[in-house]
């Protein structure tokens, strides 16, 4: 029986864990280890990372952010990635082989994280960029909500195809907001109806397909004064009308669009309130350590269900497969052509 973990995603500083970090990760409030650039510069440096975040608790769930483009934290070793909007424009010109392209890109990139070591990459971004928000731009693969989806769509079943779970954010859409929520209170005055038309499109087709989502810290003022991560409102639709069934991670409460809800323990309680299952809190280890003074007794069942469940596939290997050496040589030649 899959053991549930806790609700705590937390970073850590260097490349080699420090003691109070692997007490830290040893404790059972702790369900997850998000890995940044200052983390893996390098697969082999990655690899013994990971694995020492594993001796401390073999069940853990190791993230990254991996999409893509300039989000993009594992450079060396692994193929380049170009952004979603590189591949949004390739469907324009020819979608069918857009489609395949970018379902070649998403089991790559699986196939690529699952031999480092992860279990999770946070992707894809299911935003429309509409030349408004300096935090999505190239990460959206359109403007166009339907594009959006067929791309999304053929991306997440190659990472299932991969093995690798696909997280969708930042739900509702953070498109629409003209402030980056990293820096500053971020905003969308749109009604529901306009966000229901328009940004919520490829959330509502793809909730079936996702196996975790990821909201804004966007406050979307005609349906609530909270950022969607905080908000029972937009939480409960997205169970109870969309559907959706998988794992909800906040997004970093260490940004500033989350301040407003309190401390870093009120900010984490405020996500768990709504419906969240793992608070995410990094770049603050005294505020993840308070967090996870705050979720003892708490658990995340629905998060052990994202662990990568084959056997690992091997990086060095992977070029013996006629499919990743297409799909490398054409997403290197994109991404330098950006």
């Amino acid at each position: 029986m899959t053991q549930p973990l806790g609700p705590v995603m937390l970073d850590v500083e260097g490349t080699h864990l420090r003691d109070e970090e692997r007490q830290l990760i040893a404790r059972a409030e702790v369900g997850g280890v998000l890995l940044f650039a200052r983390n893996t510069p390098d697969v082999a440096t990655t690899r013994t990372l990971i694995g020492q975040i594993r001796e401390c608790r073999p069940d853990i769930l190791v993230a990254i952010d991996q999409e893509g483009g300039r989000v993009q934290r594992l450079k060396e070793g692994v193929t380049q990635i170009p952004s979603m909007a590189t591949l949004g424009r390739q469907f324009a010109e020819s979608p069918e082989a857009a489609l395949t392209l970018t379902q070649d890109t998403g089991w790559l990139l699986g196939m690529e994280m699952a031999a480092c070591g992860f279990d999770v990459t946070f992707a894809p971004v299911l935003d429309l960029d509409d030349d408004r928000s300096p935090a999505i731009g190239s990460r959206s693969f359109s403007p166009d909500p339907e594009v959006v989806t067929a791309l999304a769509g053929a991306f997440i079943e190659g990472l299932h195809e991969a093995g690798m779970v696909a997280i969708g954010k930042h739900f509702p859409g953070h498109g629409g907001a003209r402030q980056d929520s990293h820096f500053k209170v971020a905003e969308d005055p749109r009604s529901l109806a306009e966000l229901r038309e328009h940004d919520l499109v490829p959330f509502a087709r793809l909730a079936g397909k996702l196996d975790g989502i990821m909201p804004a810290h966007v406050i979307y003022s005609a349906f609530d004064d909270r950022p969607a991560g905080f908000s029972p409102s937009w939480l409960g639709m997205l169970r109870e009308e969309l559907g959706f069934k998988g794992a909800i991670f906040s997004d970093d409460l260490t940004m500033a669009a989350a301040h407003a809800a309190g401390s870093p323990s009120e900010r984490a309680e405020a996500a768990w309130n709504a419906g969240c299952d793992m608070a995410v809190i990094c770049n603050a280890p005294e505020a993840a350590r308070e967090v996870v003074a705050a979720s003892e007794g708490r658990q995340a069942p629905r998060i052990a269900k994202l662990r990568y469940a084959r056997a690992r596939p091997s990086l060095e290997s992977l070029g013996a497969i006629a499919r990743w050496r297409r799909a490398h040589v054409r997403l290197e030649a994109l991404s330098q052509s950006e």
